[in-house]
């Protein structure tokens, strides 16, 4: 399956990124988010057996594989059916394997120095991480001036009334964590879901 991620995430404009260590949370949060209108999001890998779950998923949702560091993790991924693969940094190896295997790689980067490095190294999109504690949207306005052929996604604690912000300083999308995918209930994972996607297209 190809896909042309930057188009994808400039369409759904939130990149949202289930952390937990339960399978069945995991695959419950991803069914939440489908029905809220997102059918992109990044799992975390926080222990192997949530594989099982991205496996479980694989067929309803473009699951991208989130943590991933090693070239071990990676291949696991993708043999789950994960289509991306995200890591906290940047990673050579990584950028290999993306490129062998025609995957796409959101490497982590904080500083214009990196952010640039990974693009020259043909990374389509970089995540900006953590972001609060780098500026928030005045670092990726300040980021993309000189360098408006960046495609970022800030992350690291984003509020949901914050999305909007960083879409204005020209971020490509949003990934939105504990504010979007922790809640009491799944259902309102999806009602969470579903107002800020109309927000953001109004």
């Amino acid at each position: 399956m190809n896909i042309n991620l930057i188009d994808k995430l400039k369409q759904n404009k939130i990149f949202p990124i289930i952390r937990s260590s339960n399978p069945q949370d995991v695959i419950d949060k991803v069914h939440a988010l489908l029905d809220g209108g997102l059918d992109m999001m990044e799992v975390n890998v926080e222990s192997p057996k949530i594989f099982n779950a991205i496996k479980a998923v694989s067929d309803e949702a473009i699951i991208c594989a989130g943590g991933i560091i090693t070239s071990l993790q990676a291949q696991a991924a993708l043999d789950a059916g994960a289509k991306i693969i995200s890591s906290p940094i940047f990673q050579t190896n990584l950028v290999k394997i993306s490129k062998d295997k025609h995957v796409p790689f959101i490497a982590g980067t904080s500083t214009a120095n990196e952010a640039y490095n990974a693009w020259k190294s043909r990374i389509p999109i970089v995540k900006i991480y953590p972001i609060t504690a780098m500026g928030g949207e005045k670092y990726i306005e300040d980021l993309l001036r000189p360098m408006p052929f960046l495609n970022v996604i800030p992350q690291g604690n984003v509020e949901l009334d914050e999305a909007e912000d960083y879409i204005k300083a020209g971020a490509t999308a949003v990934g939105i964590g504990r504010h979007l995918t922790n809640a009491d209930t799944y259902s309102e994972i999806t009602k969470r879901t579903k107002k800020l996607l109309e927000k953001l297209n109004k």
